[in-house]
């Protein structure tokens, strides 16, 4: 790493801003001798900054290197110094960071305890397949290959978070039965389809679907939300039905948005054409448009939808962009597999920011503290505060 590089990333570093690709390179570059000397330098210079912190009281900075001298003593740190080289020269910058922006040691330990005890920690990639036999595998704990065999349908997990359908070689021929993908709040997983549709489906959500399309259509069922690209096939249709309404396609991207707990059914469509019905109602849509089916059973259309917005969660983070307090803390729920509660009078108000999904729980509902909303966690549950 050039000397330019590695001061630019060290000073993001500092202001808390690099993706975990970063760290990791910034950290690998404790290997050389001058930078590490740099990583000193800049502690140094940090715990001397008075405007950065208010701490270059000659006490008080002493009271901070008692706290990280001490810190390296602890048995964990010991063994994380024989692993792996410098790491103990990592540590002591990352606690030096992060005391630094607590008002005092006994502060900062509460916040680490609290951080140890919570519970609500980000999903990942979980998924449980049911089979037509009713047979169910646990994808997030099976091997990767083949799991299953259906009739002439082999299914296979390609990675942590990949399934796909394949039609084995002298089978008997395709027999129509159907499996079902299921995502735990917590959860994603992406499938291939058996015709080659590729679906991305988000945490507490369901995908019903055969094993072998026949016919003159390719039905599958949703409950939740997806992200679809579908395989061109124009002899046979593609259709998501949710409940009573249907997408219908040949061979799109799409994202169908269909929680039970959410006000409106939501279909955004970025490439290709669908078309939207209801019983006796039906729109077709165009790129950059947003269905949406009330309650009611009424159809609207939106135009000029934030495409990044609605596929955040696809891409691996959350888009909220004039987002209600309760419909982002759904979004948090679903993802952490925490149960949200209210305290007190929460005026309405509306939040924006982007966030990865990875984050720590705490980091995440930073954004509420920027509007002068509090919030705690109790085991599993996040109770949101005036």
């Amino acid at each position: 790493m050039d000397q330019k590089t590695f001061s630019a990333l060290l000073e993001r570093f500092l202001s808390e801003d690099l993706s975990r690709e970063e760290v990791s390179r910034l950290l690998d570059s404790l290997q050389d001798d001058a930078m590490r000397q740099q990583w000193e330098e800049a502690l140094t210079a940090l715990l001397e900054n008075k405007t950065v912190h208010g701490l270059s009281d000659p006490a008080r900075m002493q009271v901070i290197r008692e706290s990280i001298v001490a810190g390296t003593k602890t048995p964990r740190f010991q063994l994380l110094k024989k692993l792996l080289p410098y790491a103990a020269a990592a540590a002591l910058i990352a606690f030096a960071v992060i005391f630094l922006f607590q008002p005092s040691p006994p502060a900062l330990k509460q916040v680490v305890k609290e951080n140890k005890l919570h519970q609500v920690v980000p999903g990942g990639n979980k998924a449980v397949l049911t089979l037509a036999d009713g047979t169910q595998i646990t994808l997030d704990s099976t091997g990767n290959g083949a799991i299953a065999s259906q009739g002439n349908v082999q299914v296979i997990k390609l990675d942590s978070g990949q399934l796909a359908y394949n039609a084995a070689k002298g089978g008997k021929g395709n027999e129509m039965s159907y499996n079902t993908l299921v995502t735990p709040r917590g959860g994603q997983f992406r499938i291939i389809l058996p015709d080659g549709s590729k679906v991305w489906l988000n945490a507490a959500s369901s995908l019903h679907f055969p094993t072998a399309f026949n016919g003159k259509e390719r039905e599958v069922q949703l409950i939740g939300e997806a992200y679809f690209e579908v395989a061109k096939n124009p002899q046979m249709p593609f259709k998501v039905k949710v409940n009573e309404m249907a997408v219908q396609v040949l061979g799109t991207h799409f994202n169908v948005m269909a929680y039970p707990d959410e006000a409106n059914i939501k279909t955004t469509l970025l490439e290709g054409a669908v078309k939207i019905q209801h019983g006796a109602k039906a729109v077709q849509l165009k790129p950059g448009q947003q269905a949406q089916l009330n309650t009611a059973g009424n159809i609207s259309v939106n135009e000029g939808v934030d495409m990044e917005e609605v596929v955040a969660w696809k891409n691996g983070y959350f888009h909220f962009n004039h987002e209600s307090l309760e419909g982002m803390m759904r979004q948090i729920g679903r993802w952490y597999d925490a149960e949200i509660t209210y305290e007190g009078n929460i005026s309405d108000r509306e939040f924006g920011g982007k966030i990865e999904r990875g984050s720590d729980i705490t980091e995440v509902l930073k954004i509420l503290e920027l509007s002068k909303v509090h919030f705690r966690i109790e085991g599993k549950k996040i109770i949101v505060t005036p």
